[in-house]
């Protein structure tokens, strides 16, 4: 068999952690091509059904107020910590993605189409960064169901946040995670029709 470098990456990827990043970030030139190769995914139609907003800097201060400002609005308990930890949480890594799905009215293709291409696009940003060697998580929590967080970020009626793509520099290497064993959740053929022929 042929050794397959992708493959044997995609086999060994591994998240890491948001906190257990730090700068640097990705260069203009790295976060271009990093950007070139999430919009490269399945997308039926041709309809770019998806928005990226890169959060850098500045930005990431003024997303985490947003988001503080509207989980601390509908909090019975209401604490300074948690205001202070929501605030901060886009400071985790210095460059964040927000993913945007955005479905657009279309007579033959489905919207949870375009919301999967969505989910495609938040992955290969994930291993495209992962590929040059930085630190990448997706995560998405109650910001991301925040519509003050959602309209920050440009979207709107009808769009949804696919998720964060936190890029960085790991601190610490990561700790492998259980995987399900093939056997438990793959089926050859059709499994209520018996094995194929």
């Amino acid at each position: 068999m042929v050794s397959n470098s992708t493959l044997e990456f995609l086999k060994t990827r591994r998240s890491v952690l948001a906190r257990n990043m730090t700068t640097p970030g990705p260069s203009a030139d790295v976060l271009r091509d990093i950007l070139s190769a999430a919009t490269r995914v399945p997308d039926h139609g041709k309809l770019a059904p998806w928005r990226l907003v890169v959060l850098q800097d500045e930005a990431r201060v003024s997303l985490g107020k947003i988001a503080a400002d509207a989980l601390f609005a509908r909090e019975e308990d209401k604490s300074v910590d948690a205001y202070a930890t929501s605030a901060a949480q886009f400071l985790r890594a210095p460059c964040v993605i927000g993913v945007l799905a955005c479905p657009k009215a279309h007579p033959k293709i489905p919207r949870s189409e375009m919301i999967l291409s969505a989910g495609a696009v938040c992955m290969t940003l994930l291993t495209a960064a992962q590929s040059v060697g930085f630190a990448a998580q997706w995560l998405t929590g109650e910001v991301a169901y925040e519509p003050s967080v959602l309209q920050a970020l440009g979207g709107e009626a009808g769009d949804e946040i696919a998720g964060f793509i936190y890029i960085g520099t790991a601190t610490e290497a990561p700790n492998e995670r259980a995987r399900p064993a093939l056997d438990d959740v793959v089926t050859f053929g059709l499994p209520n029709l018996g094995s194929p022929q």
